[in-house]
């Protein structure tokens, strides 16, 4: 496994890393499935408070209990569930967020989050009161760094010019490759650290059933899928797509969803799988638009 440096943070993170929110198992069976990935060289697990209403952040919790100080966790926050539980609703405000680590620290068993993000942001936002909530959670040693997750090129360049984060968590992948556009370099030259997610597009690039995604047409995933599987070859499509995400200098880690030995499995494939070639990596952006941002600009 190769590990990166997450922007300019102090922490090395695994290249392929293990997107908890998929996670559907009993404790047990989820704590063997993460101490496999851990075993097996991945050390970056991401969950989130939304996640099954804080239950995500509590499996993870107790699976690493006695082994805090091997792994580095991640979890997001700003979508806060209402009382009666029929949804959330955004809460970015500095208040919330010191109130909202304390129960993440209680749920995942630890004095101390490695990356806290804020899970997602708008313009409108109160960026300055969410920022010095980030930087006063530093401060008082709850929180190692933060970042953001976020798709918008305007939040995450205001976020750029105003705060200290270390990562943006934003989807990528062969199907999604609008980051190329300005963001992936832009953070690149900051020193910023890009978290990939969604880097197999629901499934959709390794022959799940198609359907439109984004911009794309039914059709179009298709001949996207059937392009890929023609340039990387019928069994590589997964460490393809992953490798093709982590071509770029920005991305220090993809985010994987994994549920089962088997995805565990294929996500190790994909990480111990050579860098792919230039002449593969041009003929993938040949075949496959890559799209622009139409909002959030």
């Amino acid at each position: 496994m190769k590990y990166n440096t997450l922007g300019s943070s102090d922490l090395s993170v695994s290249e392929v890393s293990f997107g908890c929110m998929s996670l559907n198992g009993s404790d047990q069976e989820n704590s063997q499935l993460l101490h496999q990935a851990l075993e097996r060289g991945i050390n970056f697990f991401d969950t989130a408070d939304l996640y099954d209403k804080g239950q995500n952040e509590e499996t993870v919790g107790k699976a690493f209990r006695g082994k805090r100080e091997q792994v580095i966790l991640a979890t997001k926050v700003g979508n806060q569930w209402r009382p009666d539980g029929s949804g959330w609703d955004w809460n970015p405000s500095k208040s919330y967020l010191l109130e909202a680590v304390n129960q993440s620290l209680r749920r995942l068993q630890t004095d101390y989050i490695d990356l806290y993000q804020l899970h997602g942001g708008t313009l409108e936002d109160p960026m300055d009161e969410t920022i010095e909530a980030f930087e006063l959670l530093k401060q008082q040693g709850k929180i190692r760094h933060y970042g953001i997750s976020s798709i918008r090129p305007n939040v995450i360049r205001e976020y750029i010019n105003r705060s200290s984060m270390v990562s943006v968590m934003m989807q990528y992948s062969l199907l999604d490759r609008r980051p190329e556009e300005q963001v992936l370099d832009l953070l690149h030259q900051h020193q910023i650290g890009v978290l990939a997610r969604g880097s197999l597009a629901q499934g959709l690039l390794l022959g799940k059933a198609p359907k439109p995604y984004l911009s794309h047409s039914a059709v179009e995933v298709t001949q996207t899928a059937e392009a890929l599987k023609a340039i990387a070859g019928e069994n590589h499509t997964q460490e393809t797509s992953v490798r093709y995400v982590l071509h770029h200098p920005a991305v220090a880690s993809a985010v994987i969803g994994i549920r089962t030995e088997a995805h565990l499995t294929q996500a190790i494939e994909a990480a111990s799988a050579p860098e792919l070639e230039k002449e593969t990596l041009e003929a993938l952006k040949r075949q496959i638009p890559a799209g622009v941002y139409e909002q959030h600009r």
